[in-house]
């Protein structure tokens, strides 16, 4: 009579995140049948069922060592060491305290897309540091050599440098 149900979006979600490339794995206290039809139902290949809290931290420790960055998103009680274990965590506001309190960011409402939307946020963050790192290493390697020439004077260096912030700025 009794059966979990998933958030209206979980299957969206999913799909979005391996779309992104992501591979999601299942780490559920519940036991087998019922993980495997939430797993089944999802899109999930890879779950595992009745983990207690320290087997979810192990299997990612485990995935860790294998040279993977992981996001552990949840939001029970007994989530709280995963969460604290993962390379970045995220739970709903909705969650246990303890959940709420050992993640790294804590979303609003009940869906999951925020998930997808918080990765994708990280990464076209990452992608513009690493655009402002290239600007700025371009123009230090044609500035620094052109002033140590004595061909710029302080003025021309002085907005060339101003110029360069801005750039970097509104790339940003």
């Amino acid at each position: 009579a009794f059966a979990d149900t998933l958030r209206p979006d979980a299957p969206a979600t999913i799909m979005r995140l391996n779309d992104m490339g992501l591979d999601c794995v299942l780490l559920s206290g519940d036991r087998r049948v019922v993980v495997e039809g939430a797993a089944r139902r999802l899109g999930i290949a890879a779950f595992e069922a009745e983990c207690l809290p320290g087997g979810k931290v192990a299997r990612l420790e485990a995935l860790a060592r294998e040279g993977r960055k992981v996001l552990m998103v949840g939001d029970g009680l007994n989530d709280a060491p995963a969460l604290a274990a993962g390379f970045a965590s995220m739970s709903p506001a909705t969650a246990a305290d303890i959940s709420r309190t050992a993640a790294d960011l804590v979303f609003q409402g009940a869906a999951l897309m925020p998930v997808a939307a918080a990765i994708r946020t990280a990464r076209l963050a990452n992608r513009l540091v690493r655009q402002n790192f290239a600007l700025a290493l371009i123009y230090n390697l044609i500035a620094v050599p052109v002033a140590l020439a004595g061909l710029a004077t302080p003025l021309i260096a002085a907005v060339a440098m101003s110029s360069s912030s801005l750039v970097v700025t509104l790339n940003a």
